[in-house]
């Protein structure tokens, strides 16, 4: 006995520490799970009234258990929506001591807890797919052409806040148009979690909408129109002329207008357009104008003002009604579907300025060719910048487009030989081809009439078959009797690259002397140009332009031809200052003014400024 007790006190250390050792086994497996289920950090979720709300105001109307929004996981599931849901729950302080020491380290991103810890919303992201389901649920997301949403890219914080406020918006007014029934009861409570996520960034978003509001309201308060806008345009230019003797036409005795004796001018021309649109796609446009700028020309009397003895040296911009406001243009234009487009000058109409005229980067006067001739193809000048004109032109921006065109000068004269049809007109068609986005070819036909009756309202009875350009036979060839002209010409406009254009036109007329039509003249010109595009400065452009202007090659009336040629140089650089401010110096050199060899070259030289507003 005394043995056996003395065998069981040396054994009793190996059987106190087999049994602590079961029990705590014992202990460990029998532990409720539940000691490492995800607490919520709220005991209930509310249900969100959205009536008369802001996206980012919420008032709590009924109380409701959070296990019937989110049911509570067990440790296998937290693991798993710890790493996909990104629930809010928190899991205990000793718990997640416990699970740091037994589960193996998980890569940073996968621990993440909160949407508001990330820069970027994955579509992997709860937020993501709980947007997504709003959406697809709700339709407050459109733009995609069967009007679902498949976002499948990551989304900045701020814009997916900006779809959170739509959907807030659109759950809002399904409540406020008494269809809330339409709204469960969960997706009230993943918009509240949602709403919580994000409410720095939809705060923000609010404060960015109320400022870009006030400003609207400030704009709408103080705006000139609801329907019109207000632009301009002013061109300060100095500019001279130089050379030995003013020109003279041939056949005519070598200096008999006189030395060329021209001062430096300074002179400017104002713009004002008042554009309105009443459909956002029509245009109505009231142009003031005031200019004082003398034109280098060929005037009536020797040593007039501004004469050189040939209009061959006239500016782009030149033209002077001393400063006096006029209504320069006076138009509407407006879309028929999507084949067509109607444009009705009611005064100072201009072909040039309704279709397309093949020179695009220098056709301005403000902003293009320093010179009247380089601008475009005289077969635009018709009839002067006077009167009124319909012009349609039809697939404008397709591949094959037709433009027609019609232009009475004197159409507010109800007189005999005026009016819109009884007096000087001109008709115009143009078909354009365009085979590709960087190139454009055209044929042009007109047909003018000038019946030489002088205007008593206008008093406009000038013959101008040339437009103005060219030498005084190419434009008056039957000395002021009624004229009668066919227009024809070819133009091309080619883009290499996104910098050079290049463009090209040739011009033939056929006069006729209506008062014997058995007297015609031909007359012809061309020209080529190039536009360098972004040189030294962006928005800046280099200009080259050589041709010949309008030369009467032949003539049946008397001796008004023109029996040797003229050319034209010109370069320009325009030079932007600002978005609003450009300087074009720029020289003109005419050789063999008035198609005449007895005649010494005509240099003409200018600085334009041009702002714009």
């Amino acid at each position: 006995m005394a043995k056996s007790l003395w065998y069981a006190l040396r054994l009793s250390p190996v059987i106190l520490g087999a049994t602590l050792f079961v029990a705590n086994s014992t202990q460990a497996a029998e532990a409720p799970v539940t000691d490492l289920t995800l607490k919520s950090s709220r005991s209930s979720v509310t249900a969100v009234n959205l009536r008369n709300t802001t996206t980012s105001d919420f008032k709590e109307v009924a109380a409701f258990p959070a296990s019937e929004v989110e049911p509570e996981k067990k440790v296998g599931d937290t693991l798993e929506s710890e790493t996909q849901v990104r629930t809010s729950g928190e899991l205990g302080e000793s718990t997640r001591n416990q699970l740091s020491d037994s589960v193996p380290a998980i890569d940073v991103l996968a621990q993440v807890t909160s949407v508001s810890q990330l820069s970027d919303v994955q579509p992997t992201d709860w937020a993501f797919q709980a947007l997504q389901s709003l959406v697809e649920r709700y339709g407050c997301i459109a733009g995609y052409p069967d009007g679902t949403y498949r976002g499948n890219r990551s989304l900045t914080r701020y814009e997916f806040a900006a779809g959170l406020n739509a959907c807030l918006d659109r759950v809002n007014e399904l409540i406020a148009t008494a269809t809330a029934d339409m709204v469960n009861r969960e997706d009230l409570a993943t918009l509240q979690r949602l709403q919580e996520e994000f409410s720095a960034e939809l705060a923000t978003l609010r404060g960015r909408v109320d400022a870009l509001e006030a400003r609207t309201s400030e704009l709408e308060a103080n705006q000139f129109s609801t329907t019109t806008t207000l632009s301009g345009e002013i061109v300060v230019a100095a500019a001279d002329v130089f050379g030995d003797e003013r020109a003279v036409r041939s056949g005519e005795a070598e200096g008999s207008r006189g030395d060329l004796d021209i001062n430096t001018i300074l002179a400017d021309r104002a713009r004002l357009s008042f554009n309105t649109s009443f459909t956002g796609k029509d245009l109505l446009r009231t142009r003031l104008q005031a200019r004082n700028i003398t034109p280098f020309t060929r005037t009536g009397t020797p040593g007039a003002s501004g004469d050189t003895g040939t209009a061959m040296t006239r500016l782009s911009f030149d033209g002077s009604d001393s400063n006096d406001v006029v209504i320069d243009d006076f138009f509407y234009r407006f879309p028929v579907g999507d084949i067509a487009e109607v444009k009705v000058d009611f005064a100072n109409s201009d072909f040039f300025e309704n279709m397309y005229n093949f020179n695009p980067v220098l056709e301005g006067s403000g902003n293009g060719a320093i010179s009247n001739f380089g601008r475009f193809n005289p077969i635009y000048r018709q009839q002067g910048t006077v009167g009124s004109a319909l012009t349609v032109n039809i697939n404008p921006k397709g591949r094959i487009g037709l433009s027609l065109g019609y232009k009475a000068p004197n159409s507010n004269n109800p007189g005999n030989s005026f009016g819109l049809f009884n007096g000087d007109y001109a008709a115009i068609a143009q078909l354009a081809f365009r085979p590709s986005d960087a190139l454009n070819l055209g044929l042009t036909y007109a047909h003018s009439y000038d019946n030489a009756v002088t205007d008593s309202v206008t008093t406009n009875n000038s013959i101008s078959v040339s437009g103005g350009t060219g030498s005084n036979f190419a434009n008056n060839p039957f000395d002021n009797a009624a004229t009668s002209a066919n227009h024809y010409a070819a133009q091309a406009n080619l883009k290499l690259g996104e910098r050079i254009t290049i463009s090209g036109w040739g011009g033939y007329t056929v006069a006729l002397n209506e008062n014997s039509p058995s007297q015609s003249a031909d007359i012809w010109n061309w020209a080529a140009t190039l536009a360098i595009q972004d040189l030294g400065k962006e928005g800046s452009v280099l200009g080259l332009i050589f041709g010949q202007p309008p030369r009467a090659a032949s003539n049946d009336f008397g001796g008004r031809r023109d029996r040797d040629t003229s050319y034209h140089a010109e370069l320009l650089y325009r030079f932007p200052i600002t978005d609003n401010i450009e300087v074009t110096p720029g020289a003109i050199v005419i050789f063999n003014p008035e198609h005449n060899n007895d005649n010494s070259n005509i240099y003409v030289g200018t600085i334009r400024t041009t702002f714009k507003f």
